[in-house]
């Protein structure tokens, strides 16, 4: 049973390009190059995910008509950039730094659409977010406080959840499915739905159900007659590989 529940890995998503002239949406990392796309005749506006702008930095060409404007709305902390008709190049770039210490470059095609948007998420922010939510209690507690959250299935700050579609899988008498991940910094949680598939009852123990690196286990129901199901929550650590 254990190897089962150690071989169940995530899916990977798929992600769709979006066309040039819809709102973007950007994933960026510190010290990384977002490519975009801005608008030759209308605004540009570029909003951080979790975040704000701090500061651009740019070289000014010293003419007004051959050069981009940027300007920092100082409440929301997006930037809105402006290219003039006479701007002879089809690109730009500027270099970003962002409250919460983040620099990004940015360089962006220039195209003959409406206002644009482009929406800039780092998936640092969400770990970083987690981290501190993980680290409000020891980790014993962290560990069932997140059962917790996936027993009344809960958003928690900066967990990835995803919602599994992996097939049952039969082990002897019982039915295991994957139904449910919580991905945080430090702590992963599976939902685990348990059916007896059998003609007689059967008991369960949550230590033939952790892993190696297991955090913490628990059962809704220890004993399932025929036809029963139950839900088992399984939190390791996150990163660390089960044997």
């Amino acid at each position: 049973m254990k190897r089962l529940f150690q071989s169940m890995m995530p899916l990977l998503a798929l992600a769709a390009a979006l066309p040039a002239h819809a709102d973007e949406f950007r994933q960026g990392a510190d010290n990384a190059r977002i490519d975009c796309t801005v608008s030759r005749h209308e605004l540009t506006r570029i909003a951080l995910v979790g975040d704000q702008f701090a500061s651009v930095s740019k070289i000014s060409s010293g003419y007004p008509y051959n050069d981009f404007a940027v300007t920092n709305e100082p409440v929301r902390g997006d930037i809105y950039l402006s290219v003039p008709e006479t701007f002879a190049a089809g690109k730009l770039s500027f270099f970003a730094t962002t409250r919460k210490g983040f620099v990004y470059k940015f360089a962006c095609t220039i195209a003959a659409i409406d206002a644009q948007q482009v929406f800039v998420t780092n998936p640092a922010l969400a770990k970083n977010d987690a981290a501190e939510w993980e680290a409000e209690t020891p980790q014993s507690a962290s560990a069932v406080r997140l059962i917790q959250a996936m027993a009344n299935n809960v958003a928690l700050p900066g967990f990835i959840v995803r919602q599994a579609s992996d097939h049952p899988v039969r082990v002897g008498d019982l039915e295991l499915q994957l139904v449910a991940e919580y991905r945080g910094a430090a702590l992963t949680g599976k939902t685990i739905r348990i059916v007896n598939r059998g003609t007689a009852p059967v008991t369960l123990a949550e230590r033939d159900l952790a892993p190696r690196d297991a955090v913490a286990v628990s059962l809704g129901a220890a004993k399932l007659a025929p036809g029963d199901a139950t839900s088992a929550f399984i939190i390791t650590s996150a990163g660390v590989p089960q044997p």
